[in-house]
């Protein structure tokens, strides 16, 4: 059987990156390691073809070569998704969606034409697919039954099939699920609460692939929550390190992790040692009682912005990622959000308005009190709120235009990003060896060329940058290149934060149009 493995566009997020991608002459920042998983998982004795539309698109050639089209995808994936579903049924394909889009809204495929419904986890419900398959079934709708795959039985994906040169980053997975329950989340609602994780040899194994396929830059470890199991992280951790000096280091790895890695000293030492650059925490607010109210009460414990000094000061470059519009939240919340991001000198840092997603914990409180607006939900930084909140909705939006305008003026930037690279620099932390000697590459001097054009002599920050750099060269040498790579973002959010104005803006007003919502029928914060 020849199958065409396809996966959606992005819309233009925070993480799309196409103008800082642009400089290294990358197509996107990852790759779907989900698809690669699944045609892991698939019978070896069929054919795969792969297109990511985020890097070119799909032949006439290869619509022709297929007999079935599998594609997988996120909600913020689902218009891309829906519109190739329904040009492989123009093409006269059989068609099988999964991924945590279609696991969450099956109806809104099957709509558009979709015959298979791969549910829930492949390692399950792939094999039902395939044996459907087999007996000549052209259609049905595959799930797990609530049964959680053991995932040290996963194949190693089929890298093989990827273009490595269009991809900023590679991606592996070592744990699925999160052992905490924030009211907001899906991930738990998808994976579970009970971390599975991986054999160390297992991802060492897939690493090796990796390895001898040539890669030797950035791995993104996609985890939702890499130390959700924090022994087993350990025990990874314990055999890559010397994996790592046996190869020279030929990665650095980025990962997720909830705000509690900040208390174990040893775990962060041990990602140090191991070459792991940075980590994106989910802060949320810094208001405590929308914290609570939400669930999130890992990040109660101790202060947040000692937590963030710790885990810079351990290393690790922080992410970090922000919600407003939770329910009972005071007035100024933006501000407030703005004013911690820049005391604690966190360079990036996603913003959005809160979503109720499928079949989360808010959702179904939200439900109950008949205040979701529609059915379906989407995660970008351009989406209005999906739910009525309890505060007026045009207020929160203001703040949030505002809140992400100001994160995002290039000089305030700069700053944050030195500041925080200064506190990288003067860490204490646990050496690793030094790596092999790798050879000049042509796109990262081009993007550093560009990066010097448009920062130190276009933009009216030039001063300040040279300034910054030339601190940095003096003070934090090692870490010059990191630096330049994040101010580089720069590049991107300066235009997208243009984008988040005008088209929330435009959705508020057509709400208050539409809506035109008295203030006597919105939620008084005090009956949540």
């Amino acid at each position: 059987m020849n199958v065409l493995l396809v996966y959606p566009l992005f819309p233009k997020s925070f993480w799309s990156f196409e103008k800082t991608l642009a400089m290294l002459d990358r197509k996107a920042m990852l790759p779907p390691l989900g698809l690669v998983t699944v045609a892991a998982i698939l019978p070896q004795e069929w054919h795969y073809q792969l297109v990511d539309r985020n890097v070119r698109q799909v032949t006439d050639a290869q619509w022709a070569w297929a007999d079935l089209v599998m594609l997988s995808a996120m909600i913020v994936q689902k218009e891309d998704l829906l519109e190739q579903i329904r040009e492989a049924k123009s093409h006269g394909k059989l068609v099988a969606v999964g991924g945590p889009y279609p696991t969450a809204l099956p109806s809104e495929v099957t709509d558009v034409g979709a015959d298979y419904l791969i549910l829930d986890e492949g390692e399950i419900t792939i094999p039902l697919f395939v044996d459907a398959i087999r007996r000549g079934e052209t259609a049905g709708v595959f799930r797990s039954g609530g049964e959680r795959p053991d995932v040290s039985m996963t194949p190693i994906a089929r890298f093989d099939l990827l273009e490595f040169d269009a991809y900023a980053e590679m991606s592996v997975q070592f744990s699925r699920g999160c052992p905490f329950q924030c009211e907001f989340c899906d991930i738990i609602v998808l994976y579970g609460r009970k971390p599975r994780t991986k054999r160390p040899e297992q991802l060492l194994a897939e690493l090796d692939c990796l390895y001898k396929l040539g890669w030797r830059r950035s791995v993104f470890v996609v985890d939702d929550n890499f130390i959700g199991n924090k022994a087993k992280v350990k025990l990874f951790l314990k055999e890559l390190q010397p994996w790592m000096v046996s190869h020279h280091y030929p990665f650095s790895f980025a990962t997720e992790a909830s705000v509690d890695l900040s208390q174990d000293q040893e775990l962060m030492d041990l990602m140090v040692k191991c070459n792991f650059g940075s980590v994106f925490l989910g802060i949320e607010t810094p208001d405590e009682e929308s914290l609570a109210l939400t669930r999130k009460h890992q990040n109660t414990k101790d202060p947040l912005s000692n937590a963030v000094l710790k885990i810079t000061r351990s290393g690790l470059r922080v992410m970090a990622g922000f919600i407003i519009g939770f329910d009972g939240e005071k007035p100024g919340a933006g501000a407030r959000i703005v004013q911690f991001i820049e005391q604690n000198s966190i360079p990036t840092a996603s913003f959005t308005m809160l979503q109720a997603l499928p079949n989360t914990a808010l959702w179904h409180r939200l439900e109950k009190e008949s205040r979701l607006r529609g059915e379906s939900a989407n995660i970008n930084q351009t989406t209005l709120m999906n739910f009525v909140p309890t505060r007026p909705l045009e207020e929160i939006a203001q703040e949030y235009v505002q809140a992400f305008w100001d994160l995002y003026e290039p000089s305030r930037y700069l700053d944050r990003t030195y500041r925080h690279y200064r506190l990288l620099g003067e860490a204490t932390y646990p050496k690793k060896g030094k790596g092999g000697k790798k050879k000049v590459d042509r796109k990262a001097l081009r993007a550093l060329f560009i990066i010097c054009w448009r920062q130190g002599v276009v933009r009216q920050t030039r001063w300040k940058f040279w300034h910054y750099l030339s601190k940095m060269a003096w003070h934090n040498p090692g870490g010059v290149s990191s630096y330049l790579s994040v101010c580089a973002q720069i590049e991107h959010f300066v235009d997208y934060r243009e984008i988040v104005r005008d088209q929330i803006e435009t959705q508020v007003a057509a709400f208050l149009k539409a809506e035109a919502t008295p203030p006597d029928r919105r939620v008084p914060a005090q009956s949540i």
